[in-house]
């Protein structure tokens, strides 16, 4: 049976290949303008809260996606941070 950390850590690697993978989709669909649907704001930024802030930050950051936006280019980065205390609160 595997430990917890090793679950955590599972949990982790899906989440954050779901943020990879939504974000790149959602800028695929962006640049089509209109002919895809596109993921709502709101769907983002639940994954990143998630557990998916930090692959969703780099992505956003490499494709150029979301750049402009306040709500991501801020957000993201104190969900990232919430992570970071947590996990902090869990291993000390």
């Amino acid at each position: 049976m595997p430990q917890f950390s090793d679950l955590i850590w599972g949990y982790l690697f899906v989440i954050g290949l779901v943020a990879v993978i939504i974000t790149v989709f959602d800028k695929k669909a962006a640049k089509k303008k209109g002919k895809k649907r596109r993921v709502p704001e709101a769907t983002l930024m639940l994954i990143g809260l998630f557990g998916g802030a930090l692959p969703m930050y780099v992505t956003m950051r490499l494709i150029r996606h979301k750049t402009k936006h306040k709500k991501f280019m801020i957000g993201l980065p104190l969900e990232i941070a919430l992570h970071a205390v947590l996990a902090f609160l869990y291993f000390f």
